[in-house]
C-alpha cells in the first residue's frame, strides 16, 4: 500500500480532499461515539426537567453507556479499562482544580465529592475512548515515537496542572519539550484503504483545538463554569487550546503504553519513518556495532 502525506499539496485538490474527508469523517464519528453520547446527554439534561439532580442523571447515563458499549462489543474489555483509568486521572485533577477555585460545578447533586460530580471523570474518559477507538478504526501506528521520553514529559504535564498554583507555570517549557521530542514522529493512518501519514505533534494541536471548541459548547450547556462565567456565559480563553493539547499528549502516551504492550504501537512494514527517525535508528545501529 503506497503511503500518502496528508500535508502534500496534491492531497488538497478538491476531488481527493472530498474523498478523504468523507472517509475520515465517518471514522471520526465512529471513534467519537462515547464522547458524542456524553455531549448529547449534556444537551438534553440542560433543557429537560428531570426527577433527579442533573449531575446524578449524567452519572447514571455514563455508567449505563459504558456498560452498553461493552456489552455490544463497541468497546473491548481492555478499552473499558482505559476508560476507567482516564476517569480516575481526570477525577483527581477535577478534585484539585475545584478545590483551588479554577472552575465550579454550581448545581447540587448526591454524587458530588469535594464539589465535583462523579460524572465529570467521564468527560476525560471520552478523550481516552476516542483515542483507543481511533487507534483501532484508523489502524493507527507511529514511527519515531520514543515511549520513555514521552512518558516523562506526560508526567511533567500532568504535574504542572497542579504545581503551577505554587511555582511558575511551565506549560510552555513542557510544550517545547514535546515539540522537540516529536520533531521526527509521524502518525500513520488508513482511510478508505489508503495509508496516510502526518506529524504527530500536528494531530495533538488539532485535537486540542477541537476540545477547546467542545469546552465552549459544554460550558454554554452548564456542564461546569469558570469564575468569569457564573453571571453570564463568555467564551473560554483561547489560551486553553495549549492546555488541551498538553492533555491530549498525556492521554496519547497512556494509550501508547497500552498499545506497546499489545504490540501495535510501531509502524507497519510500509510505514515510512521521518528522516529524523531514520538518523536516530542509524546512530543506534552504529552504537550497537
Amino acid at each position: 500500500m503506497m503511503e500518502r502525506d496528508v500535508l502534500d499539496p496534491e492531497r488538497w485538490r478538491w476531488g481527493r480532499l472530498w474523498r478523504f474527508g468523507v472517509g475520515f469523517a465517518w471514522l471520526e464519528l465512529q471513534s467519537l461515539a462515547f464522547a458524542l453520547a456524553i455531549f448529547a446527554a449534556l444537551a438534553v439534561t440542560s433543557v429537560v426537567e428531570l426527577p433527579i439532580a442533573r449531575y446524578d442523571a449524567l452519572l447514571l447515563f455514563a455508567l449505563v453507556l459504558t456498560a452498553v458499549l461493552w456489552a455490544t462489543g463497541w468497546e473491548t474489555t481492555r478499552e473499558v479499562g482505559v476508560i476507567l483509568l482516564f476517569h480516575l486521572v481526570g477525577l483527581g485533577l477535577e478534585l484539585f482544580k475545584v478545590h483551588v477555585g479554577s472552575w465550579v460545578y454550581p448545581d447540587e447533586a448526591w454524587s458530588k465529592v469535594g464539589g465535583v460530580p462523579l460524572y465529570a471523570g467521564f468527560m476525560y474518559a471520552a478523550v481516552g475512548s476516542y483515542i483507543v477507538q481511533a487507534w483501532r478504526r484508523f489502524d493507527l501506528r507511529v514511527t519515531g515515537f520514543r515511549l520513555w521520553p514521552m512518558t516523562l514529559l506526560a508526567v511533567a504535564a500532568y504535574a504542572n496542572f497542579f504545581t503551577h498554583h505554587w511555582i511558575p507555570d511551565l506549560r510552555w517549557v513542557i510544550a517545547a519539550g514535546f515539540l522537540l521530542e516529536l520533531r521526527g514522529t509521524l502518525v500513520h493512518l488508513t482511510v478508505r484503504e489508503h495509508r496516510y501519514r502526518m506529524p504527530l505533534a500536528l494531530s495533538f494541536v488539532a485535537i486540542g483545538l477541537a476540545l477547546w471548541c467542545a469546552e465552549n459548547a459544554a460550558t454554554l450547556l452548564g456542564a461546569w463554569a469558570y469564575p468569569d462565567q457564573l453571571l453570564r456565559w463568555t467564551m473560554v480563553h483561547v489560551g486553553k487550546v495549549g492546555s488541551w493539547a498538553l492533555l491530549v499528549s498525556l492521554s496519547f502516551v497512556i494509550v501508547a503504553a497500552l498499545k506497546h504492550l499489545e504490540g501495535v504501537l510501531d509502524g507497519l512494514p510500509d510505514d515510512a519513518p521521518s528522516a529524523v527517525a531514520r538518523r536516530r535508528a542509524e546512530r543506534r545501529a552504529q552504537r550497537a556495532s
